[in-house]
């Protein structure tokens, strides 16, 4: 885990990464982000999977910058190897590298938009087709998701161990004054959306599947991979 948070710390500062100033970034992670909230469309409109599915748009798989998290989590790295239980802190491993990996790929993909040129920076679902599979790495896609099936599957399971739920209360106030409330939501929002999920396994197989499908087309040249969702 600290060697991940030092190399999301590396990758998000622009005098080690110029491409951080890359004017395209800030319009990918939006297309992005509309088209997870298109794909989730189904699981948002079910009160049951409602908390959960916000928290994959809010916490886990999207443009939100993770910063403060991580950096809460370098912070007390020692303290929670201590005292959080080893599959929940191996579930937090996994949500710093699925960020370092999706980071990097808007990175690969913000440059093969600037090396694509022309004065335009709205992204359409055409343009982000081509780039998405001028940037390739269809492999390191591939973990991406196997990265997201991990994360949520980890949270389910580590959130609902017995006690998990009385550590994160007591943990609220000292974590608040100790100024780790981005990491302490974090636990807090994750405990909360699971909860009230039920069937974790299947809610995240269908987002797995649905990712899949959704590389595969692109990759494949698939005229619509959206299915008309995105324009």
């Amino acid at each position: 885990m600290d060697r991940l948070l030092r190399e999301h710390q590396a990758l998000h500062d622009p005098a080690l990464e110029p491409r951080n100033e890359l004017p395209w970034l800030p319009e990918l992670r939006r297309w992005q982000t509309r088209r997870l909230e298109v794909s989730f469309d189904r699981f948002l409109r079910d009160p049951r999977r409602r908390p959960a599915a916000q928290f994959f748009l809010t916490d886990v798989y999207n443009e939100h910058d993770f910063a403060q998290r991580d950096a809460d989590i370098a912070r007390v790295l020692p303290m929670m190897q201590r005292l959080l239980p080893a599959n929940l802190l191996d579930t937090v491993a996994d949500a710093i590298e699925l960020g370092l990996l999706t980071h990097a790929l808007d990175l690969r993909m913000a440059q093969v938009l600037q090396a694509m040129g022309g004065p335009r920076r709205r992204l359409d679902a055409g343009v982000y087709a081509r780039a998405y599979r001028a940037a390739g790495l269809p492999r390191l896609r591939a973990y991406q998701i196997d990265l997201i099936a991990r994360v949520g599957l980890g949270l389910s399971h580590a959130l609902g161990l017995p006690g998990v739920a009385m550590l994160l209360r007591l943990s609220r106030a000292p974590a608040r004054a100790a100024g780790l409330s981005e990491l302490q939501g974090f636990l807090e929002r994750g405990y909360a959306a699971f909860d009230r999920l039920g069937d974790a396994r299947r809610f995240i197989e269908e987002i797995e599947q649905d990712e899949r499908e959704i590389s595969r087309r692109l990759f494949d040249y698939d005229p619509d991979p959206f299915d008309g969702a995105m324009r």
